[in-house]
């Protein structure tokens, strides 16, 4: 009989840093913040350290687009309840969630391929239609993973900035797409947290096909949960019925499961067979799958977390603009500001006092990107960045 949650805590409670961060890891019972807690705790403790002062519990993690709330408990007690399953390879599981995540979107279950994390889609399906022939076509900025693993594949990569509203550009995507195997379209972008609502999507899907028929185009919905603009829509249906059009999802945003690691692809059952060789078999483990099958229709949890991150959200950009700088608008679990200075020695000195914030994007040589965590968390950090800024 499984143990439950409580019990398990008050087990690792006694057993030592070390047997913590094991016992975490294997059970995502505890959020990101805490399990980093562990994690340093366990290595300070080998180290023989009484040093705590640049403990990364300490440090306010506004820099990855987490949930800072985590999964739902539905979530956390189907990992528990899995824990009997840990020995055996996770084919049924990863069949039931492939089977519930299409029966979510009314889809057939082989329209749909699994990943670990949306990351690895965006990965096996950039080497399995990209070649050094057929180039990746990308905005820039946006969510790295397609370009670098094009690049480190010898695959051409063209660039497109985005345009005067820091929206990826469709047109000038357009322009240059003859020939690509893969358009990538991360929507809403990160990191500037612009979006294209569907009818203008679905357009330019089009114009793409009828330009260069053999290239796909790749639709990542990593934020869709968040987004409540009304222009905006999912891809998904489009994608059941092209075989050249494909929508990446995650569990790791508003289901707060980004430790955890499940995301998948919808598209045509073809392409989707053309994809399988490519996914990492056994890919989604038991915990995983357990995890993002309890999760996947719990609406309340996922409105819940959008009014939580929507509110932290509004304090936050409201901050910022109050100091003067310019803040792009965003639906997302992060936005992007003007700070009028390097980001890169601003994330360093936002570090140094405490504050994670977002890595640099080229081109943008000025802008910030601060993901948003739990109203305390904004409370606390914002003085701080506030001060650097007004200071800087």
């Amino acid at each position: 009989m499984p143990a439950s949650r409580r019990a398990f805590l008050t087990a690792i409670g006694t057993a030592g840093a070390a047997g913590v961060v094991g016992a975490v890891s294997a059970s995502a019972l505890l959020s990101p913040r805490q399990l980093h807690a562990a994690a340093w705790l366990a290595a300070r403790g080998r180290e023989g350290s009484r040093d705590t002062a640049a403990a990364p519990a300490d440090l306010i993690l506004l820099n990855s687009n987490e949930n800072p709330h985590g999964p739902a408990s539905d979530a956390l007690d189907a990992v528990m309840r899995m824990f009997g399953q840990a020995a055996r390879y996770p084919d049924t599981p990863e069949e039931e969630l492939r089977a519930a995540i299409a029966a979510h979107h009314r889809i057939p279950p082989d329209a749909v391929i699994l990943g670990c994390g949306s990351t690895e889609v965006l990965a096996f399906v950039t080497q399995a239609l990209t070649s050094p022939s057929r180039a990746l076509i990308t905005a820039a900025p946006t969510f790295e993973t397609p370009r670098d693993v094009a690049r480190r594949q010898g695959v051409p990569v063209r660039e497109v900035a985005v345009d005067g509203s820091l929206r990826v550009d469709l047109q000038a995507m357009y322009e240059m797409c003859r020939g690509a195997g893969l358009v990538f379209v991360c929507n809403p972008n990160n990191p500037t947290g612009t979006l294209h609502g569907i009818g203008d999507l679905l357009h330019f899907v089009r114009q793409v096909h009828a330009r260069s028929p053999d290239t796909t185009v790749l639709v990542d919905e990593a934020y869709f949960e968040y987004v409540e603009d009304s222009s905006y829509g999912s891809a998904i249906a489009a994608a059941v019925e092209d075989p050249r059009l494909l929508v990446s999802r995650t569990f790791s945003k508003v289901y707060g499961m980004a430790g955890i690691r499940v995301g998948y692809a919808v598209g045509h059952p073809e392409t989707i067979r053309r994809l399988q060789p490519w996914r990492t078999p056994s890919g989604v483990n038991v915990f995983a799958a357990a995890a993002a099958l309890a999760s996947l229709d719990l609406a309340d949890h996922v409105a819940r977390q959008r009014a939580l991150n929507r509110d932290a959200r509004r304090v936050a950009m409201d901050a910022m603009r109050a100091l003067g700088f310019r803040v792009v608008p965003s639906e997302t679990n992060f936005f992007l500001t003007d700070i009028r200075r390097d980001p890169a020695a601003f994330r360093d000195a936002a570090r140094e006092r405490g504050v994670a914030v977002g890595r640099p994007f080229p081109p943008l040589r000025t802008h910030m990107r601060l993901s948003i965590g739990t109203m305390d968390e904004m409370q606390r950090a914002l003085p701080i960045l506030t001060d650097l800024l007004g200071t800087g």
